[in-house]
């Protein structure tokens, strides 16, 4: 398995085994949205501004490669939907680990939505990408999000603690979650999951301090870092955002200190 340990380190911090991972999938989702539509540009932004790793689908490896300035781990997105379907929950395959190999990806991921409908389906392709990824010794993050009849809160404790777990037992190195809103409930869900627990950046959010807040919070619970999206790509200077999320996840920076860091003082 040194294989997997090597290409670990491309995309984590090897010191302290914690990531910066920002996803910038989303143009399957919802289209060309603000911060997606020049993806060199801003891909250039998020590694100098320090990230780990990005996760982009397979068709935007090309397009995005920068061929110059610093390297940033590739984890390529094995799963999609879009907005527009009937069910934008029901996630489908449309890349292999071996296509992602080939494209020199460090790590693959997959998206699950545990509660929904076809969870069933979702959770059969975790098993076989699973498969794949140990055949060839590729990290394989796992976004584990709890939509679904069943489901009042995504972010409750119960419904996270139990899809980080999902995750874990079927294979995952990496596992993104909600955050649940506060250190103790956050802790929970990291000690009964076993492997890094990453959490997501959700919506744009109103407030950067409170972002801040949550990633510094989830870092105090044990968590493994983030995978954040929107409020990086999407931000008025998303090199100075990585850089103060960065000083929370691999300095143990203060949020006040990170803040500093966000106004350039």
């Amino acid at each position: 398995m040194i294989g997997k340990q090597i290409r670990m380190e491309r995309i984590m911090n090897r010191e302290n085994g914690r990531t910066l991972i920002v996803p910038m999938d989303h143009g399957v989702t919802a289209g060309p949205i603000s911060g997606l539509v020049d993806m060199k540009e801003t891909i250039g932004k998020v590694v100098d501004g320090g990230a780990n790793a990005i996760v982009i689908h397979k068709g935007i490896v090309r397009a995005g490669h920068r061929g110059h300035g610093h390297d940033v781990g590739l984890i390529v997105h094995l799963s999609a939907s879009t907005s527009l379907s009937p069910d934008p929950n029901s996630k489908v395959l449309v890349c292999t680990v071996e296509e992602a190999i080939k494209l020199g990806a460090d790590g693959v991921s997959i998206h699950v939505n545990i509660g929904a409908d076809d969870e069933k389906d979702m959770l059969k392709d975790f098993g076989e990408v699973s498969k794949q990824c140990q055949a060839w010794g590729m990290p394989l993050l796992a976004m584990m999000y709890t939509r679904g009849k069943k489901i009042k809160s995504e972010s409750d404790v119960a419904v996270v603690k139990h899809a980080a777990r999902v995750a874990t037992e079927l294979g995952a190195d990496l596992v993104k979650v909600n955050y649940t809103g506060d250190v103790n409930s956050f802790r929970s869900v990291v000690e009964g999951c076993g492997v890094p627990v990453l959490i997501a950046g959700g919506e744009k959010a109103k407030s950067d301090i409170d972002v801040l807040k949550n990633i510094k919070n989830a870092i105090l619970a044990g968590g493994g870092g983030v995978s954040i999206g929107r409020n990086v790509f999407q931000h008025e200077d998303p090199s100075r955002m990585i850089k103060a999320i960065k000083a929370i996840i691999h300095e143990d920076a203060s949020v006040k200190a990170a803040t500093a860091i966000l106004e350039g003082r």
